[in-house]
């Protein structure tokens, strides 16, 4: 049985914390210099959490969130900054709503289609970074970067009326055409007025634990971990560090191609120019937030999508709804800060401890001499 860990606990847990503290009073820094009340915006968010629409909001963009930022953290595991969630996002949900227009098929089986290709189109896409890191050296960073811009490029030729898209009478927007009912993911009704929690909100729970499993619980899990940690060293014990790199790209494709699932197939059940954007963007904020641990991305999932929906209100109140876009950023910058500080302290502590360690055992070692 594995000794408790109180260190490692507290400085799992100081590092989030910390960050939220630092951003929080950075925001209220930042109101009171623009001559606003700094508590009544957080009063007045807080309220809205106790409206049932509103937390069913935050929820099903939670599970969004949680998907996008599982990608991520995949890829942070492998010590890969996979950058391109958002355009295998934005790719993935467009071709897989193509395809799922296009055809009818009994209920699961159409579903089910629609995540394959979902989850194929955004593996293919993360996989040509993979690839390209793999036998030329090229950093992710950078062709995930590209390969954003390219997706972006593909999408916009692909939803044109003169290729794929169709555009409804008497509206500006493309779509790929409306998903038949076989291809609609079932909710969770809340009640009249409340709307329904996404079906697929469950679906990213399971993935979570998965994740967990694989992760701590299977020889992958381990050689991915061992390879980020060390690829030279996870080389000398027999891992294929090349072949693991590819894997974990494609599998963070996977999931990033179904980070648009719970919105196609719970809600608009179509792609639009007005799909969400941004989304693997914001996962990378959840990742860090959360240190790629599947609980403590759910809590920053939550958190995140709690900023987003409840500033939505601000605006009537008279004060601008981008507070919450300002503590995301300053989130982000609070966390690579505040996580250096953290490692630091715990690597001196770690030091501090050994020293103590040590000197117990030379004490120990003096009294046997003593009494011999």
């Amino acid at each position: 049985m594995r000794k408790f860990d109180k260190d490692r606990l507290i400085l799992g847990l100081a590092g989030p914390v910390v960050a939220l503290v630092v951003a929080i009073a950075l925001t209220t820094v930042v109101l009171l210099v623009s001559g606003t009340n700094p508590i009544e915006p957080y009063r007045i968010m807080f309220e809205q959490v106790s409206y049932t629409d509103v937390q069913v909001l935050i929820v099903n963009q939670a599970g969004i969130y949680y998907l996008a930022a599982l990608a991520v953290a995949i890829g942070f595991r492998m010590n890969l900054f996979n950058i391109g969630v958002d355009g295998q996002y934005r790719l993935a949900a467009m071709l897989s709503a193509l395809v799922g227009a296009s055809i009818e098929l009994p209920g699961p089986l159409h579903i089910l289609l629609i995540m394959l290709v979902a989850m194929l189109v955004g593996a293919f896409w993360a996989g040509i970074a993979g690839i390209l890191k793999t036998t030329r050296g090229v950093s992710e960073v950078v062709s995930t970067i590209m390969l954003n811009a390219i997706a972006t490029a593909l999408v916009a030729y692909l939803i044109l009326p003169k290729n794929f898209g169709v555009q409804p009478e008497g509206s500006n927007n493309l779509t790929t055409g409306e998903i038949a009912e076989s291809g609609w993911f079932p909710g969770l009704s809340m009640g009249e007025g409340a709307g329904e929690i996404y079906g697929f909100t469950f679906v990213a729970v399971a993935l979570g634990v998965l994740y967990w499993f694989v992760l701590n619980r299977t020889r992958f899990g381990f050689d991915l971990r061992a390879t980020g940690a060390s690829e030279s060293a996870a080389q000398a014990s027999g891992v294929d560090a090349k072949k693991m790199v590819l894997t974990s790209m494609l599998i963070s494709g996977a999931v990033a191609g179904l980070a648009g699932m719970p919105t196609l197939l719970g809600e608009t059940h179509t792609y639009s120019l007005d799909f969400p954007a941004g989304v693997g963007f914001t996962g990378i904020t959840i990742a860090l937030l959360g240190r790629n641990s599947p609980i403590g991305i759910a809590f920053s999932a939550l958190l995140i999508a709690f900023l987003d929906k409840s500033s939505a209100s601000l605006d009537q109140h008279g004060y601008e709804k981008e507070i919450a876009t300002i503590m995301q950023g300053l989130i982000v910058i609070s966390v690579v800060v505040s996580y250096e500080l953290v490692r630091r302290y715990g690597l001196r502590r770690q030091q501090q401890k050994v020293g103590e360690e040590l000197a117990a055992g030379g004490a120990i070692k003096t009294d046997k001499e003593v009494a011999a």
